[in-house]
């Protein structure tokens, strides 16, 4: 049959012709939307509440209302967060991305809220009258990762999916930490409890300069469209985690924090409350370098009373997790807690071990055991309650990663994680990870839940073995040594490990590096406080310590041979076993170190460092050498008196090499 214009009708598998001679497509239902913004809104379904209403008889207006007011009160605590001091309200503040403002709302959610409009009479002006409460700060809440990938491709250049799904991002002209950036208020409280002059990493700034940073930031985060809010925590102990908020301008720092420090339940998050601490991260606007204490356009400034942060001049995402981890170093001891810059893991039995170390003592590697449960690899607490991980997630090197040396490590970096300033193929984003054209600091962010063997809740009993590691390039240090508690406190003041360093005729020699407690960056308290914690708690726990060094034997750095990996980790599982508590010991010279006389799977001859030297009087002079090193670095701490008297501070300095 022909239609009216002579064409022949299309026919639709079959189905009943209309009589108006139109063609209908009913293949399948016709979309439920009249608009492409309609259809768009379908595509997004609303989250479903996490709380059930516990009163099942509410009505839904209730429900509704409750809703509501947990909404208004929590805008109200991000906006008194964004508050200038200067002026007596914060910010107007609203949830939403400000692209998005045309857009319907998601399947399900409710119409966004309008701002009332009411015609009043001009009154004024008065000092409290700026730009920025004239406006609303668009703010964007605790996103996913895949929202804040969204942001970050959109709207920061630089920003790009890896082949591996990982967010791809630069931290701009800082790709690293800035120590002598970093500043702390030294009020009357800070001024009696902090660790301050040589040799202690804390700069001091006073109240009114923070202040000024502090208002700097806050202005230029309200003068942006939007803002990102993380509300999470730190410390997976219950009874003792802090409250923190983090308002950002750039999304690859929110994603960094939401992989860094513990994700709250969308139940925990309804409850949040007032934060404990708060960062106000303004990285991509420098300070004013004429302000007081300025010696660069970067400041990093932490006010322990405010209980704040801020951060100037510097992108770098480091910073953010070093900080706070500042912050723990001087919050937890308070209530006596040790915080510790640890590895730790967990046998199968519950035997926990703390791994410290510096870099390229291969803390990492020792750590990660696939016959133990991670608990952590970088920050924890020690309470009476066991040990638990101060971090949500892990920030690991990338710099000549590969598969086959750090497997868990490249697993780990997949979609949600976040790559620091690597280099990528252009077409295939395949990443390099031994091109260092941007830094050779380059690194990934991602959640702990990303290794396999990680132990969710991050959380173990007491320590049996407390591991301390050092890469002795000078190699006269044993491969292990039994510690007791004075030993324990002097080598983890001292924090030693020896680096390969370039000389000017070319020749390398080690270069021995001190840092106390293993992280001197960042700790707050004088490192004998934390010593003493260390001690106090091995000893009512019944914790052993250890002394294992993953460097040179016979002879130093282009001598003899580095330590192989194997021994290392037959040491390590013989310490895990217990098998060295019941070993027999000699004591070395100089240093007075216990050294086992056997280990099962390590030759006997490795074991007394002398034994593999050739030339005995080059190890005789090389022992001295370092030994007059560490006495040299320990000078600082022999002053200090710990406690009522000085006779812990006696012991510690007698368990220091001898000679």
């Amino acid at each position: 049959m022909a239609t009216p214009n002579g064409l022949a009708r299309i026919e639709t598998n079959g189905a009943t012709k209309p009589d108006n001679g139109v063609c209908h497509d009913d293949s399948s239902a016709p979309v439920r939307a009249q608009t492409i913004d309609e259809l768009h809104s379908l595509q997004r379904k609303r989250s479903a509440p996490t709380t059930p209403i516990k009163d099942g008889a509410a009505s839904t207006f209730a429900a509704a209302l409750s809703e509501e007011e947990r909404h208004r009160q929590q805008l109200q605590s991000i906006s008194a967060s964004l508050a200038s001091l200067t002026r007596e309200t914060g910010p107007k503040v609203v949830k939403g991305d400000p692209a998005r403002r045309g857009e319907a709302p998601a399947t399900g959610a409710p119409p966004t809220p309008q701002a009332h409009h009411q015609h009043h009479h001009p009154a004024a002006p008065t000092i409290a009258v700026s730009d920025s409460s004239l406006k609303f700060t668009h703010v964007l809440y605790n996103l996913s990762p895949a929202e804040l990938y969204e942001q970050a491709i959109k709207y920061e250049k630089g920003s790009f999916i890896t082949s591996t799904g990982a967010l791809a991002t630069l931290s701009g002209a800082k790709t690293g930490r800035s120590p002598r950036d970093k500043r702390v208020v030294k009020d009357e409280v800070a001024a009696r409890d902090l660790w301050w002059g040589k040799g202690s990493p804390n700069i001091e700034m006073d109240e009114h300069t923070f202040l000024t940073n502090r208002e700097r930031a806050v202005d230029y985060l309200n003068s942006l469209d939007k803002v990102f809010v993380n509300d999470q925590f730190l410390n997976w102990d219950p009874e003792n985690r802090i409250k923190v908020r983090i308002i950002s301008a750039r999304a690859y720092h929110s994603l960094f924090m939401h992989n860094m420090c513990i994700r709250p339940t969308d139940e925990e998050l309804e409850s949040f409350g007032t934060p404990d601490f708060t960062i106000y991260n303004a990285g991509q606007f420098p300070c004013n370098r004429y302000t007081h204490y300025m010696t660069s356009s970067t400041s990093v400034d932490i006010n322990l009373a405010r209980r704040e942060m801020v951060i100037l001049g510097t992108q770098y995402a480091g910073e953010m997790k070093k900080g706070l981890f500042g912050v723990m170093h001087y919050l937890m001891p308070k209530r006596g807690i040790l915080s510790l810059h640890s590895g730790c893991n967990m046998g199968k039995d519950g035997d926990v071990a703390l791994f410290f170390g510096l870099s390229g003592t291969g803390k990492t590697t020792l750590s990660t055991d696939h016959n133990r449960l991670l608990i952590g690899d970088d920050e924890h607490c020690w309470s009476e309650n066991g040990v638990s991980n101060i971090e949500g997630g892990c920030y690991a090197k990338c710099i000549d990663l590969s598969q086959e040396k750090e497997p868990d490590i490249w697993n780990a970096i997949k979609f949600g994680a976040v790559l620091e300033n690597v280099v990528f193929d252009e077409h295939t984003r395949e990443v390099d990870y031994t091109d260092k054209s941007v830094t050779e600091n380059t690194r990934a962010a991602y959640p702990i839940e990303y290794i396999p063997n990680a132990k969710i809740p991050c959380v173990g009993p007491h320590p049996k073995n407390v591991i301390l590691l050092a890469c002795d390039a000078f190699g006269v240090l044993p491969p292990v040594s039994k510690l007791d508690l004075a030993q324990t406190m002097y080598h983890f003041i001292s924090g030693y490990t020896a680096l390969v360093a370039g000389t000017e005729d070319g020749i390398k020699e080690p270069q021995a590096t001190f840092s106390a407690c293993f992280g001197a960056a960042f700790i707050m308290l004088h490192p004998t406080k934390y010593a003493a914690m260390l001690a106090e708690k091995m000893q009512k726990y019944g914790a052993t310590g250890w002394l294992v060094n993953t460097g040179w034997s016979g002879g130093r750095y282009g001598v003899g041979k580095r330590i192989r990996l194997p021994y290392t980790r037959k040491i390590i599982d013989a310490i895990h076993s217990g098998e060295l508590l019941t070993a027999n010991y000699q004591k070395t010279e100089v240093f007075g170190l216990e050294i086992p006389t056997e280990i099962k799977g390590v030759p006997s001859e490795i074991l007394d460092p002398i034994n593999t030297w050739t030339d005995k009087a080059a190890y005789k002079e090389t022992l001295l050498r370092l030994a007059g090193l560490f006495k040299k670095n320990f000078e600082v701490f022999a002053s200090y008196k710990i406690g009522d008297d000085s006779n812990l501070t006696d012991e510690i300095l007698a368990a220091g090499p001898n000679f």
